[in-house]
Protein backbone atom coordinates (compact mmCIF):
# COMPACT_ATOMS: atom_id res chain seq x y z
CA UNK A 1 0.00 0.00 0.00
CA UNK A 2 1.47 3.73 -1.20
CA UNK A 3 2.46 5.54 1.70
CA UNK A 4 1.52 9.12 2.12
CA UNK A 5 3.82 12.34 3.02
CA UNK A 6 4.41 12.55 6.77
CA UNK A 7 1.64 14.62 8.09
CA UNK A 8 3.80 17.06 10.16
CA UNK A 9 6.56 17.74 7.73
CA UNK A 10 2.91 18.89 5.51
CA UNK A 11 1.64 20.76 8.50
CA UNK A 12 4.82 23.25 8.01
CA UNK A 13 4.54 26.70 6.45
CA UNK A 14 6.51 25.23 3.17
CA UNK A 15 4.83 26.83 0.46
CA UNK A 16 4.41 30.43 2.49
CA UNK A 17 7.97 30.41 2.75
CA UNK A 18 8.82 29.35 -0.44
CA UNK A 19 6.63 31.81 -2.02
CA UNK A 20 8.40 34.65 0.09
CA UNK A 21 11.58 33.69 -0.73
CA UNK A 22 10.82 32.78 -4.41
CA UNK A 23 9.36 36.23 -4.51
CA UNK A 24 12.08 38.43 -3.12
CA UNK A 25 14.61 36.71 -5.05
CA UNK A 26 12.11 37.77 -8.66
CA UNK A 27 12.11 41.19 -7.08
CA UNK A 28 15.66 41.54 -7.07
CA UNK A 29 15.97 40.51 -10.24
CA UNK A 30 17.72 36.78 -10.00
CA UNK A 31 17.37 34.63 -13.66
CA UNK A 32 16.76 31.54 -11.19
CA UNK A 33 15.93 30.74 -7.92
CA UNK A 34 15.21 27.79 -5.84
CA UNK A 35 13.85 26.55 -2.22
CA UNK A 36 14.57 23.59 -0.57
CA UNK A 37 13.14 22.61 2.61
CA UNK A 38 14.24 19.38 4.28
CA UNK A 39 13.88 17.72 7.62
CA UNK A 40 15.89 14.49 7.90
CA UNK A 41 15.92 12.14 11.16
CA UNK A 42 18.55 9.93 11.67
CA UNK A 43 18.40 7.31 14.32
CA UNK A 44 21.07 4.39 15.20
CA UNK A 45 21.79 1.67 17.30
CA UNK A 46 24.71 -0.12 18.09
CA UNK A 47 25.03 -3.51 20.03
CA UNK A 48 28.25 -5.11 21.80
CA UNK A 49 28.38 -8.43 22.81
CA UNK A 50 24.18 -8.27 22.53
CA UNK A 51 24.20 -5.53 24.90
CA UNK A 52 23.58 -2.02 23.96
CA UNK A 53 26.78 0.19 23.18
CA UNK A 54 24.90 3.15 22.01
CA UNK A 55 22.03 4.91 20.00
CA UNK A 56 21.19 8.24 18.68
CA UNK A 57 18.47 9.85 17.22
CA UNK A 58 18.92 13.25 15.55
CA UNK A 59 16.81 15.83 13.79
CA UNK A 60 18.18 18.24 10.72
CA UNK A 61 15.50 20.77 9.54
CA UNK A 62 15.58 23.90 7.87
CA UNK A 63 15.92 25.70 4.43
CA UNK A 64 17.71 26.93 1.81
CA UNK A 65 17.62 29.50 -1.07
CA UNK A 66 19.64 29.01 -4.19
CA UNK A 67 19.52 31.30 -7.41
CA UNK A 68 21.65 32.47 -10.42
CA UNK A 69 21.54 36.02 -10.33
CA UNK A 70 24.29 38.07 -13.18
CA UNK A 71 25.62 34.81 -14.53
CA UNK A 72 26.59 33.68 -10.86
CA UNK A 73 25.88 31.07 -8.28
CA UNK A 74 24.39 32.74 -4.80
CA UNK A 75 23.45 30.43 -1.87
CA UNK A 76 21.98 31.17 1.89
CA UNK A 77 20.13 28.91 4.18
CA UNK A 78 18.43 29.36 7.45
CA UNK A 79 16.02 27.86 10.28
CA UNK A 80 13.80 30.45 11.03
CA UNK A 81 10.47 29.73 10.05
CA UNK A 82 8.55 32.91 9.24
CA UNK A 83 8.28 34.86 5.82
CA UNK A 84 10.66 37.54 6.65
CA UNK A 85 13.59 35.64 7.70
CA UNK A 86 12.81 33.71 4.75
CA UNK A 87 12.79 36.89 2.35
CA UNK A 88 15.81 37.87 3.89
CA UNK A 89 17.71 34.23 3.20
CA UNK A 90 16.55 35.36 -0.84
CA UNK A 91 18.59 38.38 -0.17
CA UNK A 92 21.49 36.79 1.53
CA UNK A 93 21.77 34.61 -1.89
CA UNK A 94 21.49 36.99 -4.29
CA UNK A 95 24.01 39.18 -2.64
CA UNK A 96 26.50 36.18 -2.59
CA UNK A 97 25.73 36.08 -6.86
CA UNK A 98 27.04 39.18 -6.51
CA UNK A 99 29.88 38.91 -5.22
CA UNK A 100 30.68 35.67 -6.71
CA UNK A 101 30.14 37.87 -10.34
CA UNK A 102 32.55 40.58 -8.97
CA UNK A 103 35.26 37.98 -8.34
CA UNK A 104 34.73 36.04 -11.08
CA UNK A 105 35.36 39.41 -13.74
CA UNK A 106 38.04 40.71 -11.44
CA UNK A 107 39.82 36.45 -12.17
CA UNK A 108 39.24 37.16 -15.95
CA UNK A 109 36.64 35.46 -16.55
CA UNK A 110 33.87 35.18 -18.66
CA UNK A 111 32.46 32.07 -17.96
CA UNK A 112 28.54 32.39 -17.16
CA UNK A 113 26.39 29.98 -15.36
CA UNK A 114 23.46 28.85 -17.16
CA UNK A 115 21.02 25.82 -16.60
CA UNK A 116 19.44 22.72 -18.93
CA UNK A 117 15.85 23.40 -19.49
CA UNK A 118 13.70 21.02 -17.84
CA UNK A 119 10.01 20.68 -17.90
CA UNK A 120 7.74 22.54 -15.22
CA UNK A 121 6.54 19.64 -12.59
CA UNK A 122 3.54 21.15 -10.78
CA UNK A 123 2.46 20.00 -7.27
CA UNK A 124 4.22 16.74 -7.51
CA UNK A 125 4.62 14.36 -4.43
CA UNK A 126 6.22 11.45 -4.13
CA UNK A 127 7.31 8.10 -1.49
CA UNK A 128 9.99 5.89 -1.98
CA UNK A 129 8.64 2.09 -1.34
CA UNK A 130 8.41 0.77 2.06
CA UNK A 131 5.75 -1.36 3.83
CA UNK A 132 6.55 -0.17 7.16
CA UNK A 133 8.23 2.98 8.55
CA UNK A 134 11.32 2.07 10.46
CA UNK A 135 10.34 4.93 12.75
CA UNK A 136 7.26 3.78 13.44
CA UNK A 137 8.77 0.77 15.03
CA UNK A 138 9.60 0.65 18.80
CA UNK A 139 12.96 1.33 20.29
CA UNK A 140 12.82 -1.43 22.19
CA UNK A 141 11.61 -3.66 19.60
CA UNK A 142 14.64 -3.01 17.32
CA UNK A 143 17.15 -3.44 20.09
CA UNK A 144 15.61 -6.47 20.89
CA UNK A 145 16.09 -7.95 17.44
CA UNK A 146 19.51 -6.86 17.53
CA UNK A 147 19.92 -8.68 20.65
CA UNK A 148 18.97 -11.94 19.62
CA UNK A 149 20.68 -12.12 16.26
CA UNK A 150 23.96 -10.92 18.53
CA UNK A 151 23.21 -13.78 20.84
CA UNK A 152 22.65 -16.40 18.49
CA UNK A 153 25.96 -15.74 16.89
CA UNK A 154 27.50 -15.66 20.24
CA UNK A 155 26.28 -18.93 20.93
CA UNK A 156 28.03 -20.21 18.20
CA UNK A 157 31.65 -21.94 18.28
CA UNK A 158 34.49 -19.87 18.04
CA UNK A 159 32.72 -16.48 18.19
CA UNK A 160 34.36 -14.53 20.94
CA UNK A 161 32.74 -11.47 19.96
CA UNK A 162 29.92 -10.02 18.01
CA UNK A 163 29.03 -6.20 16.67
CA UNK A 164 25.36 -5.54 15.75
CA UNK A 165 24.12 -1.89 14.23
CA UNK A 166 21.12 -0.22 12.56
CA UNK A 167 20.84 3.22 10.72
CA UNK A 168 17.96 4.08 9.64
CA UNK A 169 16.48 7.52 8.02
CA UNK A 170 13.30 9.35 6.75
CA UNK A 171 14.76 12.28 4.28
CA UNK A 172 11.44 14.93 3.46
CA UNK A 173 12.29 17.19 1.13
CA UNK A 174 9.97 20.49 -0.30
CA UNK A 175 10.99 21.88 -3.75
CA UNK A 176 9.68 24.87 -5.30
CA UNK A 177 11.49 27.18 -8.21
CA UNK A 178 10.82 30.57 -10.53
CA UNK A 179 9.55 28.31 -13.00
CA UNK A 180 6.49 26.61 -11.65
CA UNK A 181 7.91 23.63 -10.36
CA UNK A 182 6.65 22.04 -6.62
CA UNK A 183 8.07 18.86 -5.49
CA UNK A 184 7.38 17.21 -2.06
CA UNK A 185 8.89 13.79 -1.43
CA UNK A 186 9.67 11.54 1.52
CA UNK A 187 12.72 9.03 1.61
CA UNK A 188 12.71 5.79 4.30
CA UNK A 189 16.18 3.71 4.02
CA UNK A 190 17.61 1.67 6.54
CA UNK A 191 21.50 -0.70 7.05
CA UNK A 192 21.54 -3.37 8.93
CA UNK A 193 24.84 -5.05 10.02
CA UNK A 194 26.24 -7.79 12.23
CA UNK A 195 29.84 -8.53 13.01
CA UNK A 196 31.14 -11.36 14.66
CA UNK A 197 34.80 -11.82 15.62
CA UNK A 198 36.96 -15.27 16.18
CA UNK A 199 39.82 -15.13 18.74
CA UNK A 200 42.65 -17.79 18.89
CA UNK A 201 43.47 -17.87 22.56
CA UNK A 202 47.04 -19.61 21.72
CA UNK A 203 48.21 -17.51 19.62
CA UNK A 204 46.13 -14.42 19.62
CA UNK A 205 45.03 -14.17 16.20
CA UNK A 206 41.77 -12.73 15.27
CA UNK A 207 39.74 -12.02 12.31
CA UNK A 208 36.34 -11.43 11.51
CA UNK A 209 32.58 -12.04 9.47
CA UNK A 210 30.37 -9.76 8.29
CA UNK A 211 26.79 -9.75 7.00
CA UNK A 212 26.53 -9.38 3.25
CA UNK A 213 23.01 -8.16 3.61
CA UNK A 214 23.25 -4.41 2.09
CA UNK A 215 21.53 -1.65 3.02
CA UNK A 216 18.18 -0.87 1.34
CA UNK A 217 15.49 1.77 0.41
CA UNK A 218 13.35 -0.48 2.37
CA UNK A 219 11.39 -0.38 5.48
CA UNK A 220 11.06 -2.68 8.73
CA UNK A 221 9.92 -5.52 7.01
CA UNK A 222 13.65 -6.00 5.48
CA UNK A 223 14.51 -7.24 8.90
CA UNK A 224 11.58 -9.29 9.69
CA UNK A 225 10.28 -10.80 6.04
CA UNK A 226 10.67 -9.57 2.61
CA UNK A 227 14.18 -8.91 0.87
CA UNK A 228 16.62 -11.20 2.74
CA UNK A 229 16.95 -14.40 4.64
CA UNK A 230 18.18 -12.93 7.93
CA UNK A 231 17.96 -16.80 9.44
CA UNK A 232 20.43 -18.21 6.84
CA UNK A 233 22.85 -16.04 6.58
CA UNK A 234 23.03 -15.76 10.65
CA UNK A 235 23.05 -19.53 10.64
CA UNK A 236 26.15 -19.91 8.53
CA UNK A 237 28.71 -17.50 9.40
CA UNK A 238 30.04 -19.14 12.25
CA UNK A 239 31.05 -21.91 10.27
CA UNK A 240 32.65 -19.72 7.73
CA UNK A 241 34.08 -17.75 9.87
CA UNK A 242 35.79 -20.94 11.24
CA UNK A 243 36.84 -21.52 7.78
CA UNK A 244 38.56 -18.29 7.56
CA UNK A 245 40.28 -18.84 10.83
CA UNK A 246 41.71 -21.91 9.48
CA UNK A 247 42.33 -21.07 5.95
CA UNK A 248 45.88 -20.80 4.12
CA UNK A 249 47.29 -17.80 2.89
CA UNK A 250 46.62 -17.03 -0.99
CA UNK A 251 49.92 -17.95 -3.47
CA UNK A 252 50.34 -14.50 -5.55
CA UNK A 253 49.95 -14.84 -8.95
CA UNK A 254 47.50 -14.69 -11.47
CA UNK A 255 43.99 -16.33 -12.02
CA UNK A 256 40.39 -16.22 -13.11
CA UNK A 257 37.99 -14.57 -10.93
CA UNK A 258 34.64 -14.49 -9.73
CA UNK A 259 33.19 -12.17 -8.12
CA UNK A 260 29.32 -12.34 -6.16
CA UNK A 261 27.66 -8.99 -6.45
CA UNK A 262 28.21 -8.46 -2.84
CA UNK A 263 31.62 -7.63 -3.83
CA UNK A 264 31.38 -5.84 -7.04
CA UNK A 265 29.35 -3.27 -5.95
CA UNK A 266 32.01 -1.66 -4.55
CA UNK A 267 34.05 -1.94 -7.26
CA UNK A 268 31.64 -0.53 -9.35
CA UNK A 269 31.26 2.45 -6.88
CA UNK A 270 34.71 3.16 -6.98
CA UNK A 271 36.12 2.55 -10.64
CA UNK A 272 32.92 3.68 -12.80
CA UNK A 273 30.53 5.09 -10.32
CA UNK A 274 32.93 8.08 -9.42
CA UNK A 275 34.70 7.94 -13.03
CA UNK A 276 31.40 9.17 -15.02
CA UNK A 277 30.45 12.07 -12.58
CA UNK A 278 31.00 15.03 -15.31
CA UNK A 279 32.38 17.13 -12.86
CA UNK A 280 34.96 15.23 -11.92
CA UNK A 281 35.81 14.74 -15.36
CA UNK A 282 36.06 17.91 -16.24
CA UNK A 283 38.04 19.18 -13.05
CA UNK A 284 35.27 21.24 -11.80
CA UNK A 285 35.41 19.02 -8.47
CA UNK A 286 38.30 16.68 -6.96
CA UNK A 287 37.32 16.61 -2.90
CA UNK A 288 37.50 12.97 -1.51
CA UNK A 289 37.21 10.62 -4.71
CA UNK A 290 39.91 12.64 -7.16
CA UNK A 291 38.92 13.44 -10.90
CA UNK A 292 38.59 11.06 -13.50
CA UNK A 293 40.89 9.47 -16.00
CA UNK A 294 37.53 9.22 -18.16
CA UNK A 295 37.61 12.26 -19.17
CA UNK A 296 35.09 14.53 -21.43
CA UNK A 297 36.88 14.13 -25.05
CA UNK A 298 36.65 10.11 -24.23
CA UNK A 299 32.65 10.20 -24.59
CA UNK A 300 32.34 7.90 -27.49
CA UNK A 301 35.60 6.35 -27.66
CA UNK A 302 36.75 5.37 -24.52
CA UNK A 303 36.79 1.16 -24.29
CA UNK A 304 36.10 1.17 -20.70
CA UNK A 305 35.58 -2.47 -20.68
CA UNK A 306 34.75 -5.76 -22.82
CA UNK A 307 31.53 -6.43 -24.86
CA UNK A 308 29.70 -7.63 -21.65
CA UNK A 309 29.81 -4.28 -19.59
CA UNK A 310 26.73 -2.82 -19.82
CA UNK A 311 26.44 0.04 -17.43
CA UNK A 312 23.11 2.05 -16.18
CA UNK A 313 23.02 5.47 -14.10
CA UNK A 314 19.38 5.02 -12.50
CA UNK A 315 17.42 7.05 -10.34
CA UNK A 316 13.89 4.90 -10.27
CA UNK A 317 15.29 1.21 -9.18
CA UNK A 318 12.95 0.42 -6.63
CA UNK A 319 14.55 0.70 -3.43
CA UNK A 320 17.42 2.06 -4.42
CA UNK A 321 19.75 4.49 -1.86
CA UNK A 322 19.87 7.13 -4.56
CA UNK A 323 16.28 6.58 -5.68
CA UNK A 324 13.90 9.80 -5.69
CA UNK A 325 11.11 11.40 -8.15
CA UNK A 326 12.58 14.66 -8.33
CA UNK A 327 16.62 15.57 -7.68
CA UNK A 328 17.32 19.10 -5.95
CA UNK A 329 17.26 21.11 -9.06
CA UNK A 330 13.43 19.54 -9.91
CA UNK A 331 15.04 17.14 -12.50
CA UNK A 332 12.16 14.29 -13.11
CA UNK A 333 14.31 10.83 -11.91
CA UNK A 334 15.65 8.77 -15.14
CA UNK A 335 17.25 6.01 -15.94
CA UNK A 336 20.56 6.28 -19.23
CA UNK A 337 23.30 4.40 -20.13
CA UNK A 338 26.94 4.90 -19.04
CA UNK A 339 28.76 2.24 -20.35
CA UNK A 340 27.43 0.42 -23.25
CA UNK A 341 28.70 -2.59 -24.84
CA UNK A 342 31.93 -1.81 -23.41
CA UNK A 343 32.23 1.82 -24.35
CA UNK A 344 31.55 5.19 -22.29
CA UNK A 345 28.51 6.56 -23.61
CA UNK A 346 27.52 8.79 -21.03
CA UNK A 347 27.71 10.73 -17.74
CA UNK A 348 25.65 11.55 -14.46
CA UNK A 349 25.21 15.11 -15.24
CA UNK A 350 23.26 18.51 -13.30
CA UNK A 351 21.59 21.17 -15.42
CA UNK A 352 24.72 23.43 -15.29
CA UNK A 353 27.07 20.53 -16.30
CA UNK A 354 24.36 19.57 -18.39
CA UNK A 355 24.16 22.76 -20.11
CA UNK A 356 28.02 23.77 -20.03
CA UNK A 357 28.87 20.96 -22.12
CA UNK A 358 26.02 20.73 -24.60
CA UNK A 359 24.19 17.66 -23.44
CA UNK A 360 21.08 18.94 -23.22
CA UNK A 361 19.05 17.92 -20.33
CA UNK A 362 20.44 16.88 -16.90
CA UNK A 363 19.89 13.47 -15.72
CA UNK A 364 18.57 14.26 -12.39
CA UNK A 365 21.41 13.83 -10.42
CA UNK A 366 22.00 17.57 -7.79
CA UNK A 367 21.32 16.82 -4.09
CA UNK A 368 22.29 18.12 -0.99
CA UNK A 369 22.90 16.24 2.11
CA UNK A 370 21.25 19.10 4.26
CA UNK A 371 19.00 21.75 4.15
CA UNK A 372 22.51 24.12 5.16
CA UNK A 373 24.30 22.64 2.26
CA UNK A 374 24.00 23.88 -1.65
CA UNK A 375 23.08 21.21 -4.31
CA UNK A 376 25.95 19.68 -5.66
CA UNK A 377 26.55 16.93 -8.61
CA UNK A 378 25.83 13.39 -6.47
CA UNK A 379 26.26 9.71 -7.70
CA UNK A 380 22.67 7.74 -9.28
CA UNK A 381 22.31 4.04 -8.66
CA UNK A 382 25.18 3.26 -10.50
CA UNK A 383 24.30 -0.68 -11.97
CA UNK A 384 26.17 -3.72 -14.39
CA UNK A 385 23.39 -5.14 -15.96
CA UNK A 386 23.03 -8.51 -16.31
CA UNK A 387 22.68 -10.65 -19.10
CA UNK A 388 19.11 -12.07 -20.42
CA UNK A 389 19.66 -15.69 -19.66
CA UNK A 390 22.99 -15.69 -18.27
CA UNK A 391 24.52 -18.24 -15.85
CA UNK A 392 24.26 -18.79 -12.31
CA UNK A 393 26.94 -18.03 -10.18
CA UNK A 394 27.64 -21.77 -9.44
CA UNK A 395 27.72 -22.36 -13.67
CA UNK A 396 30.29 -19.40 -13.99
CA UNK A 397 32.21 -21.26 -11.12
CA UNK A 398 31.98 -24.13 -13.09
CA UNK A 399 34.05 -22.39 -16.00
CA UNK A 400 36.66 -22.02 -14.37
CA UNK A 401 39.75 -24.50 -14.09
CA UNK A 402 42.12 -22.54 -11.74
CA UNK A 403 40.83 -19.31 -9.68
CA UNK A 404 39.01 -17.50 -7.14
CA UNK A 405 35.61 -16.57 -5.59
CA UNK A 406 35.22 -13.45 -3.89
CA UNK A 407 31.95 -12.40 -2.00
CA UNK A 408 31.53 -9.56 0.58
CA UNK A 409 33.10 -6.19 0.38
CA UNK A 410 36.13 -4.95 3.26
CA UNK A 411 39.13 -2.40 2.17
CA UNK A 412 39.55 -0.66 -1.19
CA UNK A 413 42.16 1.39 -2.53
CA UNK A 414 42.13 3.42 -5.63
CA UNK A 415 43.85 6.14 -7.17
CA UNK A 416 42.71 9.71 -7.55
CA UNK A 417 41.88 9.50 -10.80
CA UNK A 418 40.18 6.22 -10.08
CA UNK A 419 42.18 4.24 -12.56
CA UNK A 420 44.79 1.68 -10.94
CA UNK A 421 43.09 -0.11 -7.72
CA UNK A 422 43.22 -3.28 -5.44
CA UNK A 423 40.19 -4.81 -3.25
CA UNK A 424 40.10 -7.31 -0.49
CA UNK A 425 36.34 -9.18 0.61
CA UNK A 426 34.98 -10.73 3.17
CA UNK A 427 35.75 -13.96 2.40
CA UNK A 428 37.78 -16.37 -0.82
CA UNK A 429 37.42 -19.37 -2.24
CA UNK A 430 39.89 -21.02 -4.03
CA UNK A 431 38.44 -22.66 -7.36
CA UNK A 432 39.92 -25.62 -8.86
CA UNK A 433 38.24 -27.51 -11.43
CA UNK A 434 34.82 -26.06 -11.82
CA UNK A 435 34.90 -26.65 -7.63
CA UNK A 436 35.05 -24.79 -4.39
CA UNK A 437 37.75 -25.84 -3.01
CA UNK A 438 37.96 -24.18 0.46
CA UNK A 439 38.75 -20.75 2.12
CA UNK A 440 42.03 -18.51 1.61
CA UNK A 441 43.30 -15.60 3.67
CA UNK A 442 45.26 -12.74 3.07
CA UNK A 443 43.80 -12.00 -0.27
CA UNK A 444 43.18 -9.05 -2.90
CA UNK A 445 42.55 -8.18 -6.70
CA UNK A 446 44.44 -5.82 -8.74
CA UNK A 447 44.22 -3.91 -11.28
CA UNK A 448 43.93 -0.98 -13.58
CA UNK A 449 40.21 0.06 -14.25
CA UNK A 450 40.21 -0.62 -18.30
CA UNK A 451 42.11 -3.82 -17.90
CA UNK A 452 39.76 -5.08 -15.09
CA UNK A 453 36.32 -4.53 -16.75
CA UNK A 454 38.45 -4.92 -20.10
CA UNK A 455 38.82 -8.91 -19.02
CA UNK A 456 34.66 -9.97 -18.22
CA UNK A 457 34.32 -12.60 -19.89
CA UNK A 458 30.54 -12.97 -18.74
CA UNK A 459 28.04 -11.65 -16.89
CA UNK A 460 25.31 -13.84 -14.40
CA UNK A 461 21.67 -13.79 -15.53
CA UNK A 462 19.34 -11.50 -13.67
CA UNK A 463 19.13 -14.40 -10.74
CA UNK A 464 22.07 -13.38 -9.51
CA UNK A 465 21.58 -9.65 -9.64
CA UNK A 466 21.62 -7.92 -5.95
CA UNK A 467 21.63 -4.34 -5.30
CA UNK A 468 24.16 -3.48 -3.14
CA UNK A 469 25.41 -0.17 -1.74
CA UNK A 470 26.71 2.07 0.77
CA UNK A 471 24.75 5.10 3.36
CA UNK A 472 28.78 7.35 3.01
CA UNK A 473 29.52 8.41 -0.08
CA UNK A 474 31.66 11.74 0.46
CA UNK A 475 31.95 14.27 -1.46
CA UNK A 476 32.52 17.86 -2.17
CA UNK A 477 34.04 21.02 0.21
CA UNK A 478 32.48 20.94 3.01
CA UNK A 479 32.00 17.72 2.73
CA UNK A 480 28.68 16.17 2.04
CA UNK A 481 27.38 12.15 2.68
CA UNK A 482 25.20 10.51 0.06
CA UNK A 483 23.38 6.90 0.09
CA UNK A 484 23.88 5.34 -3.11
CA UNK A 485 23.17 1.95 -4.67
CA UNK A 486 24.97 -0.37 -7.34
CA UNK A 487 23.08 -3.33 -8.66
CA UNK A 488 25.36 -6.25 -10.40
CA UNK A 489 25.27 -9.90 -11.24
CA UNK A 490 27.71 -11.99 -10.54
CA UNK A 491 30.75 -12.31 -13.46
CA UNK A 492 33.79 -13.77 -14.24
CA UNK A 493 37.21 -11.72 -15.09
CA UNK A 494 39.87 -13.76 -16.48
CA UNK A 495 43.70 -14.01 -15.59
CA UNK A 496 43.45 -10.86 -12.65
CA UNK A 497 46.73 -9.72 -10.58
CA UNK A 498 45.86 -11.89 -6.97
CA UNK A 499 47.99 -10.75 -4.42
CA UNK A 500 48.53 -11.87 -0.64
CA UNK A 501 48.06 -9.45 1.52
CA UNK A 502 50.87 -9.81 4.26
CA UNK A 503 53.23 -10.53 2.24
CA UNK A 504 53.05 -7.19 0.40
CA UNK A 505 52.50 -5.13 4.33
CA UNK A 506 56.05 -7.05 4.73
CA UNK A 507 57.73 -5.46 1.79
Amino acid sequence: MPHEIDQTFLALPLRALADAALARARALGADHADFRFERVRSASWRLRDARPAASSDTTDIGYAVRVVHGGAWGFASGVDMTMDAAAKVASQAVAMAQLSARVIAAAGSDERVELADEPVHAEKTWVSSYEINPFDVADEEKTALLAGWSAQLLAADGVAHVDASLLTVQENKFYADTAGTVTTQQRVRLHPQLTAVAVDETTGEFDSMRTIAPPVGRGWEYLTGTGWDWAGELEEIPELLAQKMRAPGVEAGRYDLVVDPSNLWLTIHESVGHATELDRALGYEAAYAGTSFATFDKLGKLEYGSSAMNVTGDRTAEHGLATIGYDDEGVAAQSWDLVRGGRLVGYQLDRRIAKLTGLGRSNGCAFADAPGHVPVQRMANVSLQPSPGGLSTEDLIGGVERGTYVVGDRSWSIDMQRYNFQFTGQRFFRIENGRLAGQLRDVAYQATTTEFWGSMEQVGGPQTYVLGGAFNCGKAQPGQVAAVSHGCPSALFRGVNILNTTQEAGR
